[in-house]
């Protein structure tokens, strides 16, 4: 389940998709993509049913026309998608049900929970004997709950590379990278952004949650000519995106740069700007069929 569910509606705009299993995560993108603030997904055999739900009414040309794109951005057929189902539902407790099924997760070394469930279970705990480092986050409308392939990559590096100095977090979302870097050495200056000032508002909730938000300067805006270099930079956002900012990327990053949230699909059009701009990456990983590369 993925939920970011606004409450207090009496009646929800739902678009029930039935695909191929192999097609679940690109239609999923796609509802998304087409403004849903939620999907609910059952599997059944080699199909899915992918229900998206939407605040207000939405044109069928338009979703089909999205989910179709989005099996092409998978190198997927369009046959994927088998029928579109258009319905209106009332509303029920939507943030309960989500919050009943988001459970911690384990990602290396940290632990990603609810806010709702800061106590972790001794069972997530490292196997190792080393303190696990916990980040607590209530997504609300923003990305980054930890569970989303790109977000586990980004802090799979985190814990392998990052050893104090800088932290910049550009694409910030909920805040979990800048924080996770925050809780991880204490003394870094970490600097986060995000162009949604929703989103930010959400991070520095998230990051006084966590009592780190006196270590990490959160800002509205993206990187720019004027943004102070870093010893690890992160970029959690999509290909295009990515490669469009990959010169400022690169002029803010004076040790690593974690570029993620790129389809394997996608991943030439990243690399590719890479080696125009004189770079490369030194590691290439992979979780799904989602790809981050260490520059």
């Amino acid at each position: 389940m993925k939920w970011e569910l606004a409450v207090n509606q009496r009646i929800w705009h739902a678009v029930e998709a039935f695909a191929l299993s192999e097609a679940r995560e690109a239609i999923e993108y796609g509802l998304i993509e087409a403004g849903a603030l939620g999907t609910e997904t059952t599997e059944s055999n080699d199909n899915v049913r992918i229900t998206a739900y939407y605040r207000d009414a939405i044109s069928v040309d338009k979703v089909r026309a999205i989910l179709l794109d989005a099996l092409r951005i998978y190198n997927l057929s369009e046959s994927s998608l088998i029928d579109l189902n258009f319905q209106e539902i009332p509303d029920r407790d939507w943030l309960f049900e989500w919050k009943k099924n988001w459970q911690p997760i384990t990602v290396g070394h940290f632990i990603v929970a609810p806010t709702w469930l800061m106590s972790v279970p001794p069972a997530l705990a490292r196997g190792s004997g080393e303190p696990s480092i916990i980040v607590g986050i209530d997504p609300g409308m923003a990305f980054g709950t930890g569970t989303h392939e790109s977000t586990r990559l980004c802090l799979k590096a985190i814990a392998k590379y990052f050893r104090g100095g800088s932290f910049l977090d550009v694409g910030t979302g909920t805040g979990i990278l800048a924080i996770a870097a925050a809780k991880m050495y204490p003394v870094a200056r970490v600097e986060a952004c995000d162009t949604d000032a929703q989103a930010i508002g959400i991070a520095k909730e998230n990051a006084r949650l966590n009592g780190v938000d006196h270590r990490i300067n959160f800002r509205v805006g993206t990187v720019d000519a004027e943004t102070q270099s870093a010893d690890f930079v992160c970029a959690n956002l999509t290909a295009p995106v990515i490669s469009d900012l990959l010169p400022l990327l690169l002029g803010a990053a004076c040790g690593r740069l974690v570029l993620s949230g790129i389809l394997d699909s996608q991943i030439d059009l990243v690399t590719s700007r890479l080696l125009e701009l004189g770079a490369g990456a030194s590691e290439v990983n992979q979780d799904g069929e989602w790809v981050a590369l260490v520059v």
